[in-house]
Parts: C-alpha cells; sequence; structure tokens
C-alpha cells in the first residue's frame, strides 16, 4: 500500500468526530500517503490537518489510490469509490453494500459514540487506537487571521468573549431559542464578557432574530454570521474564553481546538455526539419524555430546547470563561 484515499463524512461535526481514526491511519502507516477525498464544504478542515497528506475535493478530480476507506456508511460512498477504479474498498457491511467492499466490516454495537465509531473501523481493520480525542493545531497564520476578523468586526483586542453558535444545519428542532441567547448576551455583558455570533450564511435568520429580541441593547455583539470561512471560523474560536453551541459543526471544532464548550443538546443524543475533548465542557440538556427524538422540526412544544435556562447556560459559560 502507497496510497490511501479516506472518503470522508459529509458534515462539519462528523469530519471532526473523524480526526481520532485518521491519527490512528497516520501513525499506523507513517509512510503511506493519506488522502482525504471530501465535500467542498468541509475540504478546507481537512486542509488543516497536518496528519493529511492531500485533500481532494469530491466530483472535481477523480480519485486513485490502492484503498478506499469509507467512513460515511451510505451505498453511494460505495459505488462511487468503484466507478474511481480503486482496487481494495474497506468499510462497514451497512446499507446493502457488502458485495462491493473487499473487506467488509460489522458495524460498532448500537449506541456507540461517533468517534468510536470510526475508530471501531480502523481498529478492525488493523490499526490500533490512539487517543479519542480529536484536536486541531492551527498554524500562526490562521490565529492571526481569525484575529483580524474579530478586529474588523468591532473587537478592540482587549475585552473578553464568549463565542455564540446559535445555529444548526440539521434543523430548527437543535437551536436553543433566539429570546434564550438574547438573555444571554445580556448575562455575559453584565460580567463585562462580550459576545461573538458566529455561524454560516443559513445561520442569518437566526442571527437576526437575535438581534431583534435584544432592540437597541446590541452593542456587547461582535456579529459574524456568514463572514468567515473554515479556517477564519477556527482562528476565531481560538481566540475566544469559551463556546455556547447547539449539537453542530461549530462545537465539534471549537471543542477539537481545545475552547471550553458548552453543549446544548434537544432533540438529539448527547451519548452519540457530545463533543470529545482535552479542555472544559458542559452539556446541557432538559429531560422530557420525548427527547431524543432525532427530529428535524418539533411537532410539539420545543420544550427540550426551551427548557434549557438561561441561568444555567450563563452559569456553565461563566465557569469557562
Amino acid at each position: 500500500m502507497t496510497r490511501l484515499v479516506i472518503v470522508a463524512p459529509n458534515w462539519l461535526g462528523d469530519a471532526v468526530m473523524s480526526l481520532p481514526a485518521i491519527a490512528d491511519l497516520r501513525r499506523g502507516s507513517p509512510d503511506v500517503t493519506l488522502a482525504v477525498a471530501a465535500k467542498a464544504a468541509v475540504v478546507p478542515l481537512f486542509r488543516m490537518v497536518r496528519d493529511v497528506d492531500e485533500v481532494i475535493e469530491k466530483g472535481t478530480v477523480r480519485m486513485a489510490g490502492d484503498i478506499a476507506l469509507l467512513l460515511p456508511n451510505s451505498f453511494r460512498s460505495a459505488v462511487e469509490v468503484v466507478r474511481a477504479g480503486i482496487p481494495q474498498r474497506w468499510g462497514y457491511r451497512t446499507d446493502c453494500r457488502g458485495p462491493l467492499l473487499t473487506r467488509a466490516v460489522a458495524c460498532a454495537p448500537a449506541g456507540t459514540h461517533q468517534v468510536d465509531n470510526y475508530q471501531h473501523l480502523v481498529h478492525a481493520l488493523g490499526f490500533p487506537n490512539g487517543p479519542a480525542q480529536p484536536r486541531l493545531d492551527l498554524t500562526p497564520e490562521i490565529r492571526a487571521a481569525g484575529g483580524r476578523a474579530l478586529e474588523d468586526a468591532g473587537w478592540d483586542g482587549s475585552a473578553p468573549l464568549v463565542a455564540l453558535a446559535p445555529g444548526g444545519a440539521y434543523g430548527s428542532a437543535k437551536r436553543w431559542p433566539p429570546q434564550h441567547f438574547a438573555a444571554l448576551v445580556r448575562a455575559l455583558a453584565a460580567d463585562g464578557v462580550g459576545a461573538a455570533i458566529v455561524g454560516t450564511a443559513a445561520d442569518e435568520p437566526t442571527a437576526r432574530a437575535i438581534e431583534a429580541e435584544l432592540g437597541r441593547d446590541r452593542a456587547p455583539i461582535i456579529d459574524l454570521v456568514g463572514r468567515t470561512t473554515v479556517p477564519i471560523l477556527a482562528g476565531v474560536l481560538a481566540q475566544v474564553r469559551a463556546l455556547v453551541a447547539n449539537d453542530s459543526g461549530v462545537m465539534h471544532l471549537g471543542a477539537a481546538l481545545g475552547v471550553p464548550t458548552t453543549a446544548l443538546f434537544g432533540p438529539t443524543d448527547e451519548r452519540l455526539t457530545a463533543p470529545r475533548a482535552t479542555s472544559a465542557q458542559a452539556v446541557l440538556t432538559h429531560p422530557v419524555w420525548c427527547r431524543p427524538c432525532m427530529l428535524r422540526e418539533c411537532p410539539l412544544d420545543h420544550r427540550c430546547m426551551r427548557g434549557i435556562s438561561v441561568a444555567a447556560v450563563a452559569d456553565a459559560a461563566r465557569r469557562m470563561a
């Protein structure tokens, strides 16, 4: 084996959670070229990973290698590597794709955390597992770019900041209410702590809703929603004291950077996707009979997220900031 193509997960959070498994592959095959094939949205993440030699954007460059390791469980991902002509195809035996794989591994037990799920796969393929905490080490250039983004948005460089990630690509059910985030901004401001709101362009309606809840009391907010790439977002997170986030890619990115993180879980299952970090973290939930439902939109009254109190989140953020 001289070249191993790792077919990456499609979502930022899952991509971050795959990093320990990729580190296992690097340690187990130090002389092999590790190439990651990823969707455009997560290509920038893997370009920051030192264990990766090459990043290929799916759909633009033909995948080539001796072996393809499939981290997604989909039938489609197996078809893609068959069509690419890669002779050895490894992955979980799932979604009826077993006949397309040359090494098909039985799935990890139900209830396995996603980080452990990826590491279970590589271990079954003969690679010893190392630490189970995703980790990203940023270059000085990325850190500086994050600092400049904050300064351009109004940060004076000295006031302590907590980053808020109010979005969630999976659906509205994962999002803590805008009025709760607005109340958190006020609570932090009372302590002399500013808030930097981060997210993609898709999160702009949520950010605008928070601003509307604040009314004229918007001075504590630094708004970076839709204004950062993944590397610049990472550089921004490296500057803040703490992060408050819904279950999202930003949550996992911050934890991998060592940012103390308060994670808010409602419809999704924290046992499967809570952030894994070496830094301080708090996972907050509100116990109700219907969670975790895994639904994108709440058909009831969204009590799982509404029930997470502003006081509890503010206390957790204060402890870490």
